[in-house]
């Protein structure tokens, strides 16, 4: 028991509708709500993101600098894919209802949803989830470091992320149109499908 909450007060809160606590809303189907110490202050070490998807959205990488994240799929399905930084291999983990994926603290991480209306808790041991988003790296890092330290064209770099917008948190973009390039419904599925665990990442 924390000794730093008074459970006396008139203030203390006991309980919370998460559904009142939006985090991020992409549209009508795919949006994330937050539970942390600000919105229930008698949480301790555990805080939860509730999680909205419809097929080939995508929870952006990121990783989560205080906490350690463990992804239960309630409804629909997902593949949860993780950067192991010791082997550096991508494992990549469908679950459906019931299953879970465990993501240790500071792990580059994403999950895809591949089946409409997928439904995700992820619960954090600590009372606030801090992220570092992939958008944001991308974005804010300066063109001119990126291109130097990677050998990069700096004006083919800035190009290639002109379209990133921070602090994404689920994509695609409502508004994306990348024509060709962009794959089918059914074979991003079909991808997402056949992730094995254990595939090297390069």
């Amino acid at each position: 028991m924390n000794s730093n909450i008074d459970y006396t007060s008139p203030t203390t809160q006991f309980t919370f509708d998460v559904n009142e606590s939006p985090l991020f809303r992409k549209d009508g189907r795919n949006f994330i709500n937050v539970l942390g110490i600000q919105q229930l202050n008698t949480l301790e070490n555990v805080s939860l993101l509730d999680i909205f998807l419809s097929t080939n959205n995508v929870v952006e990488p990121h990783y989560h600098q205080n906490a350690a994240e463990l992804v239960y799929c309630i409804s629909g399905a997902a593949t949860v894919s993780i950067l192991n930084p010791f082997t550096k291999e991508l494992l990549n983990f469908p679950i459906t209802p019931g299953k879970v994926a465990n993501v240790p603290q500071g792990w580059w991480h994403y999950e895809v949803a591949t089946t409409d209306n997928t439904h995700l808790l992820a619960i954090f041991d600590a009372p606030t989830p801090e992220v570092i988003l992939g958008s944001d790296i991308l974005k804010f890092t300066p063109a001119n470091i990126m291109a130097h330290t990677y050998c990069l064209d700096e004006n083919q770099w800035r190009k290639a992320i002109e379209p990133v917008k921070p602090s994404t948190y689920i994509g695609p973009y409502s508004d994306c149109n990348r024509g060709t390039n962009n794959m089918t419904q059914h074979n991003n599925q079909q991808y997402y499908q056949n992730y094995q665990p254990g595939y090297r990442y390069y």
